[in-house]
């Protein structure tokens, strides 16, 4: 298992949140995915505000197809009820990739997408060393050449693509140059089988090429597909009130207000939660 290539990182992020007393399972996004494998329409852009559960979907997405060879946590999800559940859980190569992370002391576009270029040819040279990989090869031409000698395919996981734009360090030619790396690594390579990537702002606010004309974006204001999977539906909302309700004695709601003796809880339909209740201060 590598840095990128059938990383553990994932795998092991959403187990922890599965760990938590707040889990919410949204794996049926992946009954829409799978469909999607090795299709023409293979590339998601899923694009929303922070804290939106972009990275939870990402590395659940992850740890799903993802062969790293570890028991599966998908048993008793969702999921595990699709017809091709079998098929595929643990059974892809996936490339994980989170975009916002950088090297120690970065201070160069050039440190930045190095530590990824090396960092995947580090990786793809140790899982196939019968291919004589040469570091200096561009990974996009060792990924083409896997795919060549062996058939074999990778599913691309990345997550906030656009964290790169945001970095003081970075240039216009920078930009350019990291939308010409996305499309040299994914247009109309083989060797993708499905692409999936997240972002804050619409792919339009940095490209207005034909660099990501791959992907189909969902955001919030015009495509309401994949929707239910980021945030919470108003059904989630009030199982996890219940299930916060059942397990706290002291239920703090804001600053320093605890809410004691609660009798009686509506909802309003335009104002969330109507509480009644007796307050105190501490």
């Amino acid at each position: 298992m590598g840095q990128y290539l059938n990383s553990k990182e994932p795998y092991d992020q959403y187990k922890t949140v599965m760990n938590g007393p707040y889990f919410v399972d949204k794996t049926e996004i992946l009954e829409e995915l799978i469909p999607a494998l090795e299709q023409e329409q293979r590339f998601f852009c899923i694009t929303r505000p922070r804290r939106f559960g972009k990275t939870v979907m990402a590395n659940m997405i992850a740890a799903f197809f993802s062969n790293t060879k570890k028991p599966s946590l998908f048993e008793n999800l969702s999921v595990a009820k699709q017809e091709q559940y079998r098929k595929h859980v643990g059974h892809h190569d996936v490339i994980y990739i989170d975009f916002s992370e950088m090297p120690r002391e970065c201070h160069a576009y050039e440190e930045y997408i190095s530590r990824i270029q090396d960092g995947l040819v580090r990786d793809i040279q140790e899982v196939y060393p019968e291919l004589m990989i040469e570091k200096s090869e561009a990974v996009w031409d060792i990924l083409s050449l896997v795919f060549d000698k062996t058939g074999h395919k990778f599913i691309f996981v990345m997550d906030e693509w656009d964290a790169v734009f945001h970095m003081s360090f970075i240039t216009e030619r920078d930009r350019e140059n990291y939308l010409l790396f996305l499309k040299l690594l994914l247009k109309g390579k083989s060797y993708v089988e499905l692409a999936y990537m997240t972002g804050v702002l619409p792919i339009a606010k940095y490209s207005d090429g034909s660099e990501l004309n791959m992907f189909l974006e969902y955001n919030m204001a015009t495509r309401i597909r994949f929707s239910e999977y980021f945030g919470f539906t108003d059904e989630e909302v009030d199982m996890l009130y219940q299930r916060y309700l059942s397990r706290t004695k002291s239920r703090r709601l804001r600053g320093k207000i605890f809410v004691s003796g609660m009798t009686d809880i509506t909802r309003h339909p335009e104002n969330g939660y109507i509480i009644h209740a007796q307050w105190y201060a501490h």
